[in-house]
């Protein structure tokens, strides 16, 4: 293993840093290096044959022995030139050049040369792939020269046939070698390349189920919404009777006929209480089917807090607790959605109130301008139960409350927090939320505090200000 390392680092050493960010890149990188490192070892049998055959090499064989060894060099060339196909360029042209310059001194066209032309065409197609015909022209050139030459001056007889025998047995067999070895590296290659082929064919069509079932289940929800909102509607008609009769009933029922006035009571609270819920239904359907609108209109934010308190007031001192409202002077007039924005800080002290028991909830309303616009900034800080932080992430989630346990003992549907937060992305905002286990929580609200009917809401509004605690 130390071997291998080191053996695979000493090759990385002549790989630029780009060719190594791509795999098959890099693959191939290496199998270059290591082809012009060790492949000349195979051809080294010609070099010693010619030394110790041929007793005046003259320009010819040593013209020869110095293209062999120039192999050694196309490493270095890649790593300074960090150019693969000129590499590869003139590792090609050098091999071609070398095999018929040496076919036509010793051999002619029986020459132990002539295999290492066909390395050379294989290495062409195989680094120059996107260039055949170029590669091709290249071998055209040389062998146009060759040809010339022959028919010009003939093959000069330097060793005879019976010499040059033995060492073109070692030439086929040392050219058979590098060629297998590149064949089984190009037969991985392409293995490897069809077995991401099939992968990627896989997940294509996992792609395609995925996408079908999501329309399936898009166009799910979407018939369920409408089914809501159909039924929500249809509900409300009945309910708004129920209600009015109880209020008809309560107003003529006699003061001194307590158990009557007490039955129409629960009547009236338990259809509004009722109405609520399917309001709730109805507003998150149209949400979900892009039916809902924002009302936008002029109004003063100071009448609209103090109405928000006389509203939660009694329901904040039934648990016992007190009411705490910090708003800042001269809060002055607004345009947004009245109903909405009411409705969801009426949701955030609700919920204040259920969840602390003689504690104290605590209000701030305040305006702010910030780089990205003027916002209203509403926060409702509790002294109550607190939310575990595991617990956070389903608050905002439809039919979803903080613990499984919640809904039993303090009752609920977990539509208010998930209908409060659609309410303030729809009006340019958020909400968000701190919270400490036993120790309460801030709920925090973040909305634009002036919009136009024809203003759109940009999602990727940074709102670089952390939304503080209530002070």
């Amino acid at each position: 293993m130390r071997f291998r390392y080191h053996f695979v680092k000493s090759l990385d050493w002549f790989i630029p840093a780009y060719a190594k960010i791509d795999r098959a890149e890099h693959d191939l990188a290496r199998h270059f290096v290591l082809i012009h490192l060790f492949g000349p070892t195979f051809s080294q049998s010609i070099t010693v044959f010619l030394y110790l055959t041929d007793p005046h090499p003259g320009l010819a064989g040593w013209t020869v022995i110095a293209c062999i060894w120039l192999f050694l060099t196309l490493p270095f060339v890649y790593k300074y030139s960090g150019n693969l196909q000129l590499s590869a360029w003139l590792s090609v042209e050098l091999l071609t050049f070398a095999s018929l310059f040496g076919a036509y001194f010793y051999g002619g066209v029986s020459s132990p040369f002539l295999p290492w032309m066909l390395v050379g065409l294989l290495l062409g197609f195989f680094y120059l792939s996107g260039r055949s015909a170029l590669v091709l022209a290249l071998f055209a050139f040389n062998i146009t020269g060759f040809v010339i030459a022959y028919l010009a001056y003939g093959f000069p007889e330097r060793l005879s046939h019976e010499q040059l025998s033995f060492i073109g047995w070692v030439s086929i067999l040392s050219a058979t070698i590098l060629m297998s070895w590149m064949a089984i590296y190009y037969a991985d290659m392409v293995s490897m390349r069809s077995d991401l082929e099939r992968e990627a064919d896989r997940h294509r069509e996992t792609a395609i189920r995925l996408r079908e079932a999501k329309d399936l289940a898009d166009k799910a929800n979407r018939s369920k919404s409408i089914f809501l909102a159909k039924m929500s509607h249809e509900l409300r008609t009945p309910l708004n009777a129920v209600i009015g009769y109880s209020e008809i009933l309560l107003e003529e029922v006699d003061e001194k006929n307590n158990r009557k006035k007490s039955d129409l009571e629960r009547i009236n609270s338990a259809g509004k209480h009722l109405l609520s819920l399917v309001t709730d239904v109805l507003d998150l359907s149209k949400i979900e089917t892009n039916q809902v609108e924002l009302k936008i209109g002029e109004f003063d934010l100071n009448k609209m807090v103090h109405e928000v308190v006389a509203t939660v007031a009694p329901m904040v001192k039934d648990n016992g607790n007190e009411l705490v409202v910090r708003c800042q002077p001269g809060l002055g007039i607004v345009s947004t959605d009245q109903t909405k924005l009411r409705q969801a800080a009426l949701n955030l002290l609700s919920n204040a109130a259920k969840f602390t028991k003689n504690g104290t909830v605590t209000l701030t309303v305040q305006r702010r301008t910030l780089a990205v616009g003027e916002w209203i900034e509403i926060h409702v800080q509790d002294s109550g139960i607190g939310i575990a932080e595991a617990d956070i992430g389903r608050l905002f989630q439809n039919f979803s409350q903080a613990g499984s346990s919640i809904a039993t003992r303090y009752g609920g549907t977990g539509l208010g927090l998930a209908l409060s937060r659609k309410f303030c992305v729809l009006m340019g905002g958020d909400i968000t939320v701190k919270s400490d286990f036993g120790q309460g929580s801030c709920f925090s609200i973040r909305v634009l505090a002036w919009m136009t009917e024809q203003q759109d809401v940009d999602d990727d509004v940074e709102l670089n200000a952390p939304l503080p605690l209530a002070v």
